[in-house]
């Protein structure tokens, strides 16, 4: 019990650690290690940026020859392929580390379980499982790119305490306080590509950018069914600031998507559904170009369509205390809707923060 308690405190800190890598790391996982021997910590890291040194690296830097004999505890299974960087299980293998303490088998098909396999092939005593949901939880975004080929979606909107997200003449600007505003370009710098339908480019003519010191701007990926983008769009006139993503159906005027390409629009063809972009054809796509997390920002249209195609993993919903009425007001969800309370779409893991006086709640979609 004693033993099980200390590897959950070193394995709490590894965890905190590999947070400090969100935004940073993508597509690789978020990783902390801590180097324990003779009941003292001699060594941390954390995967601080993509193509850098893995967390193990940066432990045993620190640690020195001080590593011979000690225990390791890292927040996923040391990698044991050549990538940006050299296996991790070597380095591990030649501090002379006694004994790893990890919480799961990295999904990653190229090292899944190879990494464990070679420490105990030289002899290092392997402990797995530690804190497992906790480690799947941190890197939920990693664990559905590996199994399922898909992005994390994060599905964002701004309402009044009445549900509305916009006035009946389509005003929306600004619902909510500057500081959750600010909140929402924190999150923006973390995500590889925030998503917006066509309508909230004509509307608002949006930057989609961070303004976040220290963030990093996303891809920024326009649901666009007939290549409509204004070429004088100011997505378009800072398109060096970062890389503009327009999803088009198959039957899309040509000229359009060819001047799109000209300005250096990557541009993604899908099939045509009813007259709009295949959601379920465009985010297998997205996957395949490792963008591992990504932040809707709607409107309606787009909201409602991420939820009929089952493609939501969270949501962040910010309330603000204000009344807008109106029935031709827009709703954050639109369609059919369901017919009984029973069927409604559920979500676990809720928090609650607070940005000036409005209300912000977020929770994953319950399983």
């Amino acid at each position: 019990m004693i033993t099980q308690d200390l590897d959950e405190k070193y394995m709490a800190l590894a965890l905190e650690l590999a947070e400090k890598g969100r935004g940073r790391v993508e597509p690789n996982p978020m990783v902390g290690a801590v180097l324990v021997k003779n009941g003292r910590i001699i060594g941390k890291g954390y995967h601080r940026v993509f193509g850098g040194p893995h967390a193990e690296i940066h432990a045993i830097t620190e640690g020195g020859d001080n590593c011979q004999g000690a225990t390791l505890y890292v927040s996923m299974e040391p990698c044991a392929h050549y990538g940006k960087t050299a296996p991790c299980v070597d380095a591990i293998i030649r501090a002379g580390i006694v004994k790893v303490v990890t919480t799961v088998i990295d999904p990653n098909p190229v090292t899944s379980g190879k990494g464990i396999q070679k420490l105990k092939e030289a002899g290092i005593e392997v402990r797995l499982g530690i804190m497992e949901s906790q480690a799947k939880r941190l890197n939920a975004p990693f664990f559905k790119l590996m199994q399922k080929g898909l992005p994390y979606v994060m599905m964002k909107w701004a309402m009044s305490l009445d549900g509305k997200i916009a006035t009946h003449t389509g005003d929306s600007r600004w619902i909510t306080s500057e500081e959750s505003r600010a909140y929402v370009h924190k999150i923006r710098g973390q995500v590889d590509g925030i998503v917006v339908g066509i309508n909230t480019v004509l509307r608002d003519d949006p930057l989609l950018t961070c303004r976040s010191e220290g963030g990093r701007n996303p891809k920024r990926i326009i649901i666009d069914s007939n290549a409509s983008l204004p070429l004088n769009s100011r997505l378009l006139r800072t398109i060096n600031e970062s890389e503009i993503i327009v999803a088009v159906n198959k039957n899309a005027q040509h000229e359009r998507v060819e001047k799109l390409e000209h300005l250096g629009c990557k541009i993604i063809q899908t099939r045509d559904t009813n007259g709009c972009v295949d959601l379920k054809d465009l985010f297998p796509r997205l996957g395949e170009m490792n963008l591992t997390n990504i932040l809707v920002e709607g409107g309606s249209r787009v909201i409602t369509s991420m939820f009929e195609g089952h493609l939501v993993d969270k949501i962040i919903v910010f309330i603000a205390p204000v009344i807008i009425g109106g029935e031709g007001a827009k709703s954050p969800l639109l369609g059919k809707g369901i017919d009984k309370i029973s069927e409604a779409i559920k979500f676990d893991e809720i928090s609650v923060k607070r940005f000036f006086n409005d209300v912000v709640i977020e929770g994953i979609l319950a399983s």
